[in-house]
């Protein structure tokens, strides 16, 4: 006897044996019964709410059903037959793990951030207006705070006003980046309200553009390497009452990297509360290298050192998703700092390239599968370095997709176009999970966290 809960896991037979396998363990460690319900059909994947309403019978007993978590149609349908709670369990059972809290995840908690994302349209003055308001009008749906209109050195922009009063009228905060100090004034006009940067060059004009227009400013060394120069530069902000932040410029490799970063901590320690920015650019612009990782780590640095902005461009394609980067990676540092805890296991959305865990079913288990299926249609997996192919006439598996290709016309020459297609299809797919280490789920599109997008199949969408 026992008094733990009894829940039921509807299957169908090809899944039955893993499912059995993992509730075995699963179930003392999450504090449940399970019952297994195995209907007649060969493919869980294939359920249907209405179909498994006429085929299902539930035991006494039961406190909780669960269906497989592709199974089409409303679970509604399931009051037919049960005033049971009928829920969806994840689409790779795989993962009951994870769905039974057995596994750490985002906490309630988490989310919370403290950094300001500044995001550049590099060249505005020699976009069509239209062109702006529009890539505004995305960085703010990325998650964007400010938008920072970087103009072009060497000549006047007659149109920034215009441009800067349009985005105001969206809704948006608006920074301005020129040393112009003509188009400095149009945007502070027009209701910019940071101007990027001065140094010793134009500092004597912040205070005008504070009075005026409440303006706040970003402050840069006169060179990069030269902190003294900043100083002389705050000296007279400070003095004039003009609020400010402090950028000692991060440098890219090979011309000062580590250098600049200890910049960073060197005016920390000489301005311990003043606001400071980042323009991470320079690092994620201009390396071969995604930027996503490049992104955490300096949003990292900015956590722990209390740099409350950080200034980014998309130019470059490995940086077109950078501010998506940035807003997940300002929530996780924050709830890494914040709760004393290392940053794994909390946003698997910013693991892109490889999957967080990758399954195996096992070579028994693809074994004991392919002894079970006696249809022709097609079962795809990746395991332990190779492809495999199971239906009822063959299991075939290698890492050649070409090989296998035709092995699979040798055995089934009468194969359709369009079965050859998604098999095509299915098999390109098992090999990029194969090359990078990711889990492949037939019928379902790869994972690539936030980058993830639903895929069409006979089936319909899938994420």
């Amino acid at each position: 006897m026992t008094d733990r809960p009894r829940f039921l896991f509807v299957t169908g037979k090809l899944a039955e044996p893993a499912l059995r396998r993992l509730l075995a363990e699963l179930a003392p460690k999450a504090g449940f019964q399970p019952d297994v319900a195995v209907l007649p059909i060969t493919v869980a994947a294939l359920l249907t709410t209405n179909w498994v309403a006429r085929h299902l019978t539930v035991p006494k007993g039961i406190e909780r059903v669960l269906l497989p978590g592709l199974c089409q149609g409303d679970v509604a349908e399931l009051s037919k037959i049960t005033a049971l709670p009928v829920e969806r369990g994840p689409k790779d059972l795989r993962d009951l793990p994870e769905f039974f809290g057995r596994a750490s995840g985002p906490p309630a908690n988490y989310g919370a951030y403290d950094i300001e994302i500044i995001a550049e349209i590099n060249h505005a003055p020699q976009l069509p207006r239209e062109a702006v308001v529009a890539e505004a009008g995305r960085l703010r749906a990325d998650g964007t705070d400010v938008i920072d209109i970087g103009c072009d050195p060497g000549s006047t922009w007659s149109g920034i006003a215009e441009t800067v009063s349009v985005l105001r009228a969206e809704g948006l905060r608006v920074s301005v980046d020129s040393f112009n100090a003509v188009e400095v004034e149009a945007a502070l006009v027009a209701g910019a309200e940071l101007i990027l940067s001065v140094n010793s060059s134009n500092v004597r004009s912040a205070k005008s553009w504070h009075e005026r227009y409440g303006a706040e400013v970003v402050a840069i060394p006169d060179t990069p390497a030269d902190l003294d120069s900043l100083d002389r530069t705050v000296q007279v902000l400070a003095h004039d009452k003009v609020p400010f932040r402090l950028d000692p410029i991060l440098e890219p490799i090979g011309f000062g990297f580590a250098a600049s970063l200890g910049r960073y901590l060197e005016t920390r320690r000489r301005y311990p509360d003043a606001e400071m920015m980042m323009g991470v650019g320079n690092l994620t612009e201009l390396t071969d290298a995604d930027s996503l990782a490049i992104n955490v780590m300096l949003a990292g640095f900015c956590q722990e050192l209390g740099i409350r902005s950080v200034l980014t461009t998309q130019v470059i394609n490995w940086c077109r998703s950078c501010v998506r980067e940035l807003d997940l990676a300002r929530k996780l540092v924050y709830h890494a700092v914040h709760e004393r805890v290392v940053p794994k296991r909390l946003e698997p959305n910013l693991v892109l390239l490889r999957d967080p865990k990758v399954y195996e079913m096992g070579e028994a288990a693809l074994a004991e599968l392919a002894n079970q299926i006696t249809d022709r249609n097609y079962r795809i997996f990746v395991e332990r370095g190779e492809l495999h192919v199971i239906n009822g006439q063959m299991y075939l598996h290698g890492s050649d997709p070409f090989a296998l290709g035709a092995e699979m016309l040798r055995n089934d020459p009468k194969i359709d176009p369009s079965h050859a297609f998604y098999l095509g299809y299915e098999l390109s797919k098992a090999v990029t999970a194969l090359t990078l280490g990711k889990n492949y789920v037939q019928d379902q599109a790869l994972r690539w966290g936030f980058l993830t997008l639903p895929e069409s199949t006979a089936r319909g969408p899938t994420v």
